[in-house]
């Protein structure tokens, strides 16, 4: 008899199998008990009929206990009336593990209860729907820039310098000196763009950012393309095409897991290029218009940016912001010097920022005089600036939060149900 996972059942029809899962659920109406299992690749409802197995089987399956661990022999019928549109007609049962009394009922919890057991409310069919659009997500986007002829380079995660400014950097010891875990593998990626032209690099940032909002997390994962030859309006156009790829991707991949959390895909569906662009400029005067208090200069908070987004049915993008508000390697605009070649992409329905990026300067002096206004220790960014000694061209890039991307894909409250095991301003357990 062959063990099948349930996500293949369709296959089995009128056949015996073994299925090895966990008991989710249970019900009986005496002489007939009804077990959801689940194995990680959907739930299946597994029926045993008293007389129809052993007494002792039938015990055994009276006696089974939430998140018990079994082996269960069975017919699969097909039954439009079950979950799934198939059941288990049971013939046997192996009990793997009977579970202790099991924490998490199938009552509501509060946030905090279920974040302290984060490691069982994985199992949940919500999580895991969440969890399995996350992978497409990842997915599709390594596919994009795979398709793209970009090239996957590791960034380093110890690092002797920031990315985004020195005051949310995570320091450890490193030997006889100090490093900080990464905030970004940009620069790393600029160098490398210049040796392969198309460059990505994918994997965990660390902002100290003491911050509670909704979309903030202080380890998140993130995509960073690099791209040489390419300016400000070249990088925008690659977004809103990765951007629309990967929604449409999940659309497609994933309609089980959507319908699981319950998304309405309406608004998802019209993502596609062009996306609008606003100015900085533009913008201010969006929220002016809105009746928002805004000082022209100052950077966008949560509020502002959701304004601004629900001015457009599609993500829109801001560009050329104040140079004081971005990063030190931002290029000026050589027309308007004191706004530079930046842009955010904000998403829809409240969701914000979920790229960042531009055009980098590619001059040495604008560069080195760029550091010393920042007051960055110039011998750590030596290497950066020797970027520019040597062939510089212009180039630009971006850095596309995971986390905002899922929360923004699934509708979700929260960014911490877009990662395994979130790490908040207040949690580091589990």
């Amino acid at each position: 008899m062959q063990t099948v996972n349930i996500s293949h059942v369709a296959e089995y029809v009128d056949e015996e199998v073994k299925i090895a899962g966990w008991v989710y659920n249970k019900r009986s109406s005496g002489s007939v008990i009804f077990l959801i299992l689940r194995d990680g690749t959907g739930f299946i409802q597994a029926v045993a009929v008293k007389g129809e197995i052993s007494d002792g089987d039938f015990q055994t399956c009276d006696e089974l206990t939430q998140e018990s661990s079994v082996v269960i022999s069975g017919k699969v019928r097909a039954d439009k009336r079950a979950p799934g549109g198939f059941e288990l007609a049971v013939t046997g049962i192996e009990v793997v593990q009977i579970a202790d009394e099991y924490p998490i009922s199938l009552k509501k919890h509060g946030v905090d209860f279920l974040m302290e057991r984060r490691h069982l409310w994985l199992r949940t069919p919500r999580q895991t729907a969440i969890l399995r659009i996350r992978h497409e997500v990842i997915k599709a986007i390594r596919d994009f820039f795979d398709e793209q002829g970009f090239v996957l380079i590791d960034a380093p995660i110890l690092t002797p310098s920031a990315c985004e400014g020195t005051t949310t950097l995570f320091s450890t010891e490193y030997f006889d000196s100090t490093a900080y875990l990464s905030q970004s593998g940009q620069l790393y990626m600029e160098a490398a763009a210049m040796a392969l032209g198309k460059v990505y690099c994918f994997g965990p940032t660390f902002r100290a950012e003491k911050s509670k909002t909704r979309r903030h997390l202080t380890e998140f994962w993130m995509v960073e393309p690099e791209m040489a030859w390419v300016d400000l309006d070249g990088n925008l156009k690659v977004q809103e095409e990765l951007v629309s790829y990967v929604i449409q991707r999940v659309l497609e991949e994933k309609k089980n897991e959507l319908e699981t959390i319950k998304r309405d895909t309406g608004r998802l569906e019209n993502i596609k290029p062009p996306f609008p662009r606003i100015s900085y400029d533009e913008a201010v005067e969006i929220l002016h218009k809105c009746g928002v208090e805004f000082e022209w200069g100052n950077d966008f908070g949560g509020g502002d940016e959701t304004v601004l987004a629900e001015q457009f049915e599609l993500p829109v993008f801001v560009h050329r912001y104040p140079s004081s508000v971005k990063a030190f390697y931002m290029k000026p605009d050589p027309e308007r010097p004191e706004v530079c070649l930046s842009a955010d992409l904000l998403a829809p329905e409240g969701y914000g920022e979920i790229i960042g990026g531009g055009q980098r300067i590619d001059d040495l002096e604008l560069l080195a005089s760029r550091i010393k206004e920042h007051n960055l220790p110039e011998e750590a960014y030596e290497w950066y600036m020797g970027l520019r000694r040597y062939g510089s061209v212009p180039h630009s890039g971006f850095g596309l939060g995971i986390e905002r991307f899922v929360a923004w894909i699934c509708g979700l409250d929260h960014v911490r149900e877009t990662i395994p095991f979130p790490r908040l301003l207040n949690r580091i357990y589990p």
